[in-house]
């Protein structure tokens, strides 16, 4: 019971946090909401009065307006955080990470001097680049991940977008969705080998070269090269 009250608060503060998320880049966001409460308990009460049962019908229509508010707000809220993200560095990468179960995801396997990336996720529909950055910078960029990937799994669909809103590439908004229609072809356990496979190569921050000496204050390690 404890530990229910102590999440409770967690999850309205997070709430009300998205909330002001929101309508910062959606300022009818509150009068939206309104609507579609008041609308939704309008219809259910009108129906409740027409067959003689208001009050079970007012209580369906408050449940239902909940419900409808909570869609509502849900979509707004991601289509805001979108637009917040669009155009920053490492929003593909952000988007990856809640891509959802069965995909590894492995940031800024490449990058170049003028900060085009590429990301890599890994599920059942095989191997998936996702280039950031200048799409004429990233065509090499891309074609050299796919030559070093092919020297250990180079029978395993690979798959490469990069993200954008120009023709051939993928708004930024739609990368989740693209990935999730990929077509699976590898079964789990091949999943884990083709993950071990390139862990086994490495990435760009695993071969990264830690400089001697103390490590300047508040700078993190990269991950892989921390003690035992």
């Amino acid at each position: 019971m404890a530990k229910e009250d102590s999440e409770n608060p967690g999850r309205l503060k997070q709430i009300a946090l998205t909330y002001k998320m929101t309508r910062r880049a959606d300022r009818k966001i509150g009068w939206i909401l309104a609507g579609v409460g008041l609308v939704t308990v309008g219809v259910l009460l009108a129906i409740g009065f027409l067959i003689g049962h208001p009050v079970y019908a007012g209580i369906l229509g408050a449940v239902l307006a909940l419900l409808a508010m909570a869609i509502v707000f849900g979509r707004r809220a991601e289509r805001a955080a979108f637009g917040q993200m669009e155009g920053q560095p490492g929003a593909a990468a952000a988007v990856l990470e809640n891509i959802g179960r069965g995909w590894t995801v492995t940031p800024a396997v490449a990058m170049n001097r003028s900060q085009d990336v590429v990301h890599r996720a890994v599920g059942r529909a095989g191997i998936v680049l996702v280039g950031e950055g200048n799409p004429n910078r990233l065509r090499s960029l891309l074609s050299s991940e796919k030559k070093k990937m092919a020297r250990v799994v180079a029978d395993v669909p690979v798959h490469d977008f990069v993200v954008g809103d120009d023709e051939g590439q993928v708004p930024l908004k739609k990368l989740r969705t693209t990935l999730l229609k990929l077509p699976r072809v590898l079964q789990g356990s091949q999943v884990t080998q083709v993950n071990d496979r390139l862990r086994a190569m490495g990435d760009l921050m695993s071969n990264m070269p830690i400089p001697k000496g103390p490590m300047p204050k508040g700078m993190r390690m990269p991950r892989g090269q921390g003690g035992r």
